[in-house]
């Protein structure tokens, strides 16, 4: 990949940054910045912004292993990108890193993420039309009433485990563990699954030394599901993809219900701890909700254009020598879809205090033939459960200074690590607790039926033991953690 030599950038795009600036401070080979390690964990919104004024809306990067790429920037660009997959392709094969010896695909922690796999988003063309039409019809399958229903008596379950005692920490109590029940039981699994789940989704997108133990133990995972339902299929995501006329064989299921399952939790659950978070910390935000001039649903689009889910998508990569942004791009160059910052940028938004929360056409999803075809299921699960907890935690307060709140951040995501927060302790709902039997009949005589005599011995029918109540369950697992 050429990088632009510094003059060239500083004399079209304003002043250079200056001295001490992240720009500055983590740059590595010809000059490009670092989007991992301290300065871009720190602030990457305003590394994103430093970029933008040393090199315009497409800048030269590197990755992890310092693995050169391209950041878009640009609202225009990251849209521009996205809708040509004949010049920028999703297919990571593409790239010239692979031949060039540029990565060690057994150990680096990047290919979790930009690795070739057999589903849908690194697929072009014909191929990518069969294998997304079987994804979209495993996704459409469900009533959206019926997944609130899901989600309402998931939302109340975990609730449960903690409103009595007038304190919670909601990351680590409800957004990271919400999303997951919900996709475990829509994808087929049971919430045994969630809490190792929870883990290696978070590990993974952190592109740490363990990201790939990680995705192994995912695929493991869904590799047993593949075999359970392969022979007792349900109404599941997973029985869906593997009836679908596209035939799908069993690798391909798998890695889709990858896709579906780490792309929904992790910005399903970061949505879900940034809308929390302004409730609890913004009284303009609480208030404009509160009142009336903006709903949730218009609070969670109002997230999504100032802190989406996903700050980075891997990736794209050109086909052949082209011009983007004033940036000369060559054949097998990786791009990455800055999605925050084009989300952003004063071209489409001058002043980015002005409320868009009426407007959908921010780029948290992508865009284009790959936009995310499961985002109106993670604005459900968002929207129930936060208007679940609200309503029975109305007086929900930050525990804790607000400058004490911090941030995970990765090339990918910012991840909000604690939310602690009081309020009045509540009974629990205990919606899920069976009703009790009926009363025995009563005799002529006005005493009650007696019970039938219990029987004993070979082939006599096995009584059921009494079922455990789901709000004991979540409780179980959330205390595994």
């Amino acid at each position: 990949m050429t990088v632009p030599p510094a003059e060239h950038a500083t004399a079209q795009h304003g002043a250079a940054p200056p001295p001490g600036c992240p720009a500055h401070t983590a740059t590595g080979t010809g000059g490009a910045t670092r989007l991992y390690g301290p300065a871009a964990s720190t602030d990457p919104m305003g590394l994103y912004e430093e970029l933008r004024a040393a090199h315009g809306p497409v800048a030269p990067v590197l990755l992890d292993g310092d693995v050169r790429a391209w950041l878009v920037l640009g609202y225009l660009e990251n849209r521009d990108v996205a809708s040509r997959p004949t010049q920028f392709s999703r297919d990571p094969r593409v790239w010239h890193g692979w031949r060039s010896g540029e990565i060690d695909p057994a150990t680096s922690p990047l290919v979790p993420m930009i690795g070739w796999r057999p589903d849908c988003v690194c697929a072009d063309g014909e191929e990518h039309q069969r294998l997304r039409g079987a994804v979209t019809a495993g996704l459409s399958q469900f009533d959206h009433r019926g997944i609130r229903r899901h989600i309402t008596r998931f939302a109340h379950q975990i609730i449960d485990t903690f409103c009595e005692s007038g304190e919670a920490e909601l990351v680590g109590q409800f957004t990271e563990h919400l999303p997951m029940l919900t996709l475990t039981h829509l994808l087929g699994m049971s919430e045994e699954a969630g809490p190792g789940l929870v883990h290696a989704a978070r590990d993974l997108f952190k592109a740490t030394e363990t990201s790939l133990a990680s995705n192994a133990y995912v695929l493991e995972s869904l590799e047993r599901l593949v075999v359970a339902k392969r022979s007792r299929p349900g109404h599941d995501i997973a029985s869906a993809l593997m009836a679908h006329p596209a035939n799908l064989t069993d690798e391909e299921v798998q890695h889709h219900l990858r896709l579906i399952l780490l792309a929904g939790y992790e910005t399903t659950a970061n949505l879900m701890s940034n809308v929390l978070r302004m409730v609890v910390t913004d009284p303009r935000f609480r208030g404009s909700l509160a009142g009336g001039q903006m709903t949730l649903p218009e609070a969670v689009e109002q997230v999504l254009w100032d802190e989406p889910p996903l700050m980075v998508c891997p990736g794209r990569w050109a086909n052949g020598d082209t011009t983007l942004g004033g940036q000369q791009i060559k054949a097998g160059d990786m791009l990455l879809l800055g999605l925050a910052a084009g989300n952003v940028d004063k071209a489409i938004r001058p002043d980015s205090s002005t409320p868009v929360h009426h407007n959908r056409a921010h780029l948290s999803f992508s865009a284009g033939t790959h936009e995310c075809p499961g985002q109106d299921i993670g604005r459900i699960i968002a929207d129930a459960g936060i208007d679940i907890l609200l309503t029975r935690l109305p007086d929900i307060a930050l525990a804790v200074p607000e400058k004490s709140l911090t941030w995970r951040s990765s090339t990918w995501a910012r991840h909000l690590t604690a939310l602690p927060v009081n309020f009045a302790p509540r009974a629990p709902k205990a919606l899920d607790v069976p009703a009790p039997l009926p009363a025995p009949p009563v005799q002529s005589n006005g005493m009650p039926t007696a019970p039938p005599r219990t029987a004993t011995g070979p082939g006599t029918p096995r009584v059921p033991e009494p079922r455990v109540s789901w709000r004991t369950r979540i409780g179980r697992l959330l205390r595994r953690r």
